[in-house]
């Protein structure tokens, strides 16, 4: 006799031998009981899990000698003809040969003549998603009113193909894929009648391998056989399909739970030179750790889990040690690696990059538990620690350092990117040591002084006062807005609107400066000045002629611009040559020297080297130089 493969030799021959699939069979079981069988019924669900068994066993329910019946004897003639395929009222039509018009015309041809023998004339259309609309269309009168006889049973993996006109005509059953736990019992059965001795290691690992599918793990077991004899241990199983060891994806979770990014990339190089499956390698990580996190949220029930005792362990062991926050960010990154890992070019360097990623995610930490440890810290009185305790939580490596905030007046300019000022115990103008490279010269006024400015009065405010003293307090906390502001003058303060006017030759300073920041600065010096809930205005206005003297003391004050290397006998010492800031003019501060004219030469002053490299960043040209 010749040989009949697994698949074949073991394929159920009634609705109790079929596995997985109880939700079918027993509906269509009850249906024969109750004499309430349909015209038409339409079976869906991937591949292997057992369309066209249930339809062959249903067809032999229906044409069983004395039937319809579920418990038919195993050695009916009509039922055994339906299961050789000699049956002439029972036929099989592949739908993807027989999809044009000419077969369904056939077919609406033949349904009319009674059947031969049996009770009903059955047909039942594999991959019936392969018919042509027109096909489909040819079909549905008959299909809607068919014969008394006439019994049709379809089997589809892809039932979105097919017609919603003839989804509507038929009963539906979706198979679902079959648990491992039923694979590896059904296969542990096909072993012992064929007197093979086979790992229950070995087992699990097929019945993972078939993704559901009972027809593939037969298979994969008949080849097996072939393959080992009768002796069938894990390792052949692994090897055969480039599958991974439970073990191995457990070991490989593990170092990524613990952040041994070594050991992680040392356990993947060691699968890939055994040719395991990488994409397959993902997949088995991600479901690892899917079973952690439902482990937790389940808390240790394995009856949602489809797991060997051994990984039971292992996850109840793991699970103790990590959060289900941390697990769901680490699942985030490997769906997202597992989603584009097919258009990766070298998928092992992908997947080590995946690795590092999931690492760096169990680090991470939510905005929401910053802000909480920010409250708390701030309930609790905590002072110059918070930062540290943040950043002793976050995800990269080198903890960020976050400013310590100090005790200081309450009308001080916020801190700077600047250097320190040196204190001095006398009240004059201290500087920074110029370098030795033509870089421009910083001057630092310590220590530090109390923004002043007018007091308001019932009567009309010192306009040329408080600019002088608001340029001083926005050039601590922005040299370069000042540096555009000393162009302006002041128009008016009426009805809580500053309004500012720029000559027409300097109009292109409004747009730099009118802005969200620098508003805000001045808003803040201006009610530190007693002008709270005042909003500034920038126009283009000539300054009047009282204008030209207040505007020379404050452009005398200013900070220089870059000087370029000069003599050291003819440059004026810094504190020479740029006086105090703008409080000066307001009378607030001590007499200062009278500064000192730098003159800038052009030439040099565009080829200094920092002004290059500025030039070569910010991709910039040089339109004007200005003393």
């Amino acid at each position: 006799m010749a040989y009949q493969v697994i698949a074949r030799k073991y394929r159920p021959q009634r609705f109790a031998d079929v596995v997985g699939q109880e939700h079918v069979t027993q509906t269509l079981a009850n249906a024969i009981a109750q004499n309430r069988i349909a015209h038409a019924y339409l079976f869906c669900g991937p591949r292997g899990t057992g369309k066209t068994t249930v339809a062959r066993i249903f067809a032999k329910c229906l044409n069983a000698t004395g039937g319809p019946k579920v418990d038919f004897a195993e050695d009916d003639t009509r039922c055994q003809e339906i299961t050789e395929g000699r049956s002439i009222d029972v036929l099989e039509i592949d739908g993807a040969s027989n999809n044009g018009v000419e077969q369904v015309r056939e077919l609406r041809e033949t349904v009319k003549y009674a059947p031969a023998s049996s009770k009903f004339k059955i047909y039942i259309i594999d991959e019936v998603h392969m018919l042509s609309t027109a096909a489909f269309n040819a079909l549905l009168k008959t299909l809607e009113e068919p014969p008394e006889h006439v019994k049709f049973l379809f089997a589809t993996t892809d039932p979105e193909k097919v017609l919603p006109t003839i989804l509507s005509r038929c009963q539906r059953f979706d198979l679902r894929r079959i648990p491992v736990s039923l694979i590896t019992e059904h296969l542990g059965y096909i072993a012992k009648q064929e007197n093979v001795n086979i790992d229950a290691e070995a087992l699990h690992a097929i019945a993972r391998g078939a993704d559901g599918g009972m027809r593939d793990a037969e298979s994969a077991l008949d080849q097996l056989i072939s393959f080992c004899g009768e002796k069938i241990v894990e390792s052949d199983v692994l090897s055969m399909f480039g599958l991974t060891a439970r073990s191995q994806v457990i070991a490989l979770a593990a170092a990524v739970l613990n952040g041994d990014a070594e050991g992680a990339l040392r356990e993947l190089n060691a699968l890939a030179k055994h040719g395991k499956d990488l994409g397959r390698l993902l997949s088995d990580l991600l479901n690892h750790f899917r079973n952690l996190l439902i482990y937790q949220v389940s808390k240790g029930d394995l009856k949602l889990l489809e797991v060997s005792e051994t990984e039971g362990a292992s996850l109840k062991e793991q699970s103790a040690a990590v959060s289900g926050e941390t697990l769901t960010r680490i699942m985030e990154v490997l769906t997202e690696a597992e989603g584009r890992l097919r258009d990766a070019a070298s998928k092992k360097i992908f997947i080590e990059v995946a690795l590092l990623k999931a690492i760096q995610a169990r680090n991470a930490v939510s905005i929401d538990s910053v802000l909480k440890q920010l409250q708390q810290l701030r309930s609790e009185g905590g002072g110059p620690t918070a930062p540290a305790l943040i950043s002793a939580q976050t995800t990269t490596p080198t903890p960020i350092q976050r400013p310590v905030e100090t005790p200081r007046p309450a009308a001080v300019a916020p801190a700077v990117s600047e250097p320190t000022p040196t204190p001095a115990p006398a009240p004059k103008a201290t500087v920074s040591s110029p370098p030795p490279a033509p870089t421009p010269v910083t001057v630092q006024v310590a220590p530090p002084v109390q923004d002043q400015a007018p007091a308001p009065s019932s009567g009309e405010v010192d306009l040329h006062a408080l600019w002088a003293a608001l340029l001083d307090a926005v050039g601590r906390a922005s040299p370069f807005t000042r540096g555009y502001l000393i162009e302006a003058h002041p128009v008016s303060l009426t009805k809580n609107v500053f309004t500012i006017g720029f000559a027409p030759e300097f109009s292109d300073h409004i747009d730099l400066v009118n802005n969200a920041k620098t508003n805000g600065v001045l808003q803040t010096k201006l009610g530190e000045f007693g002008h709270p809930n005042t909003q500034v205005k920038f126009i283009k206005a000539e300054p009047p002629a009282s204008w030209s003297e207040a505007r020379a003391s404050l452009q005398a004050a200013a900070p220089a611009s870059p000087p370029s290397p000069a003599p050291s006998t003819a440059a004026p010492s810094p504190a020479k040559a740029n006086g105090s800031s703008g409080l000066a003019a307001a009378g607030a501060q001590p007499k200062r020297d009278k500064p000192v004219p730098i003159t800038l030469n052009a030439e040099e002053f565009k080829n200094d080297p920092l002004i290059q490299k500025a030039l070569e960043v910010f991709k910039g040209r040089i339109i004007e130089v200005r003393a």
